[in-house]
């Protein structure tokens, strides 16, 4: 049997029918939601995890980028869960190379928050890290959602070497964004450069506060001290 059918097989051993049903709801398949026409089995997250770990190494990129083309969700999260472990696992600097240019080449198959908050920082952060990264600029200007997403997702592998001038300058070109999932990524992000420095996220919010969207604010301010959420949250700074 192709190993690519032994994945699938493997993943469908999974299903949970009741769970299937439910997730459509949570990531929005319905018309006009963001996820519009997406596919569940209602696999979970560690089984997607155990059958990466058992079929990464022997599986090859065409097969991955096969499989991120599968209307299946779990299928798509599955394959990006596979090009990660391949990235991380490998000393190999042109395979890394290859795995990232799979990953651009297929970045609209990155579409939905999971996918994007599972494999971003942990393949185009790593990579980046000593390159120019003038490419997360460019998907922070993009008019898709997912690779806007991406694009400040990915800075969380600088924040946590603590490099925030990118997560910083991309939440700025991202600040006035219409849609919620944005503004939710980028408190996020904001919220993790205040867990390894306080100051530099402080300073930040006292600059944009006053007109960064409620969600985005209160996702960043999240972890601060009682008195100074409060202030945030009162326009008192």
């Amino acid at each position: 049997m192709h190993i690519l059918n032994m994945v699938k097989e493997d993943l469908n051993n999974f299903n949970d029918k009741k769970r299937g049903e439910a997730l459509p709801k949570f990531f929005q398949v319905f018309p006009g939601g963001y996820g519009e026409g997406d596919e569940f089995l209602g696999i979970t997250v560690p089984n997607q995890r155990s059958v990466s770990k058992k079929y990464y190494q022997d599986i090859c990129l065409n097969d991955l980028e096969q499989l991120l083309w599968e209307p299946i969700h779990e299928y798509r999260l599955t394959s990006l869960f596979m090009l990660v472990l391949k990235y991380q696992k490998s000393k190999d600097e042109s395979l890394q190379k290859e795995i990232v240019q799979l990953y651009l080449k297929n970045i609209e198959r990155v579409n939905n928050w999971d996918l994007v908050d599972l494999s971003a920082y942990h393949i185009l952060g790593p990579y980046l890290m000593d390159k120019n990264r003038q490419l997360l600029y460019d998907l922070a200007k993009s008019d898709n959602l997912w690779v806007q997403r991406i694009a400040i997702i990915a800075t969380m592998h600088f924040i946590r070497n603590k490099q925030f001038d990118d997560t910083l300058s991309i939440a700025e070109i991202l600040l006035n964004h219409k849609h919620d999932l944005i503004h939710k990524a980028v408190g996020w992000m904001l919220r993790e450069v205040g867990k390894k420095d306080y100051d530099v996220e402080y300073a930040f919010l006292i600059k944009h506060y006053k007109t960064m969207p409620r969600t985005m604010l209160r996702y960043a301010i999240e972890r601060f001290p009682e008195e100074v959420r409060q202030g945030f949250l009162k326009g008192k700074y």
